[in-house]
């Protein structure tokens, strides 16, 4: 169960409504990511309030643990976490590429030994299907190979960068014939992979958009290259993908990559960047970067962001009208400085209400027509310093 609508378009960017078996997401959109079936630092309550319409689940980390019977005993993956809302599902595959050399790659699949028991496991693209099919995820990811920039300092040559890219081809295939086996009935993306080559992109894109998904990913970036050569493939990719179709940019980024890839014709955007951010200290904010933990907050009465609602910075009014929260920078850097659990709470609150909030702006930017307008405001307040 996949809809669609294209709502408006701006250049490349685009705004659009997608319809799944657990509601209706607005793009574009940033999704949080929940690795084990939880976001870290925030309870599901505060993600609906600040308006989290889609969330990720892992399947490698949640078919270590708690384990498949366990999530089947739920009936899937959102009475488990109680979320009510759309979830997208990665394949594994990333996680499994960040094994290194505790895993062994094959034409059927990957061989590796649990990193929680040490068991020895074998996850291919069928098994892959299976157990997201049993989260019973609203989008599904294929199972692809990630391909690396490098290697121990060997870049990836094109030589290199087209097996692995034909590799997760065929994965693919293999991917739709088992999701169509097990009448799973939510939505699978393809991956677009092919390295930093373009060429390689180009006939990724072209093999996938041939077999028919509902949607498709660009990934393969954010995996150690320079930036610019992700900028380069971000401005190459997706506006090249079907336009009656949703575009995802998997694991980007910053906020000026998502309004870049917004720009570039992107709907879907995931990162762990404001919730593992927040855990250090490092915060988001309309108009830069701000590190909590510096001497120079030790008594700065200002909120994070006077600009931000969310209620690190304005607190929540209650019936009788009497205000709480509103915290200080000196409160948060205290905490911060204590190690007191309250700080990555409070920080990731608002690094995921300011994605959230941005991601709002775009979209009433976009209806509006002047995403261009928005995105030059944008960068000039990011740039002017907290």
């Amino acid at each position: 169960m996949l809809q669609f609508d294209l709502l408006a378009t701006e250049g490349h960017a685009r705004r659009g409504r997608l319809t799944l078996n657990h509601g209706v997401v607005q793009t574009p959109i940033f999704m949080p990511v929940g690795t084990y079936g939880t976001v870290k630092g925030v309870t599901p309550r505060s993600l609906q309030e600040m308006n989290a319409q889609i969330i990720l689940g892992n399947t490698f980390h949640l078919w270590m643990r708690p384990g498949l019977d366990v999530i089947a005993q739920f009936g899937g993956l959102h009475r488990f976490e109680q979320w009510k809302r759309p979830i997208l599902t990665d394949s594994g595959g990333f996680q499994v590429w960040s094994l290194g050399e505790m895993r062994k790659i094959s034409e059927e699949g990957v061989r590796f030994a649990s990193p929680v028991n040490g068991d020895k496991l074998f996850l291919t693209p069928e098994v892959s299907m299976q157990i997201q099919t049993l989260l019973n995820s609203d989008i599904v990811m294929q199972f692809d190979e990630c391909t690396p920039y490098e290697t121990k300092g060997h870049v990836t040559t094109e030589a290199e960068a087209r097996a692995s890219m034909e590799l997760s081809l065929r994965w693919a295939r293999r991917c739709q014939a088992e999701f169509a086996r097990l009448a799973n009935p939510n939505a699978l993306f393809g991956i677009v992979q092919g390295g930093m080559f373009e060429p390689l992109r180009e006939a990724s894109l072209a093999a996938l958009v041939e077999m028919g998904f509902p949607g498709y990913a660009v990934g393969g970036v954010s995996v150690g290259e320079p930036k610019e050569e992700m900028l380069r493939i971000m401005a190459h990719t997706p506006h090249r993908l079907p336009a009656h179709k949703p575009r995802y940019l998997m694991g980007v980024g910053t906020p000026e990559d998502l309004v870049d890839g917004v720009a570039q014709g992107v709907d879907m955007f995931d990162c762990v960047m404001p919730t593992r951010n927040a855990r250090n200290g490092h915060l988001f904010t309309r108009f830069g970067d701000l590190k909590i933990r510096n001497a120079r907050h030790r008594s700065d009465e200002r909120p994070l962001d006077e600009t931000c609602t969310c209620y690190a910075c304005k607190g929540q009014t209650a019936a009788d009208g009497s205000v709480s929260g509103g915290f200080s920078r000196a409160y948060l850097h205290h905490l911060e400085r204590c190690g007191e659990m309250l700080a990555p709470m409070l920080a990731t609150i608002h690094n995921l209400h300011y994605y959230l909030q941005l991601m709002q702006e775009v979209r009433d930017a976009l209806d509006a027509g002047r995403f261009a307008a928005f995105a030059q405001q944008f960068r000039a307040d990011r740039q002017r310093g907290v």
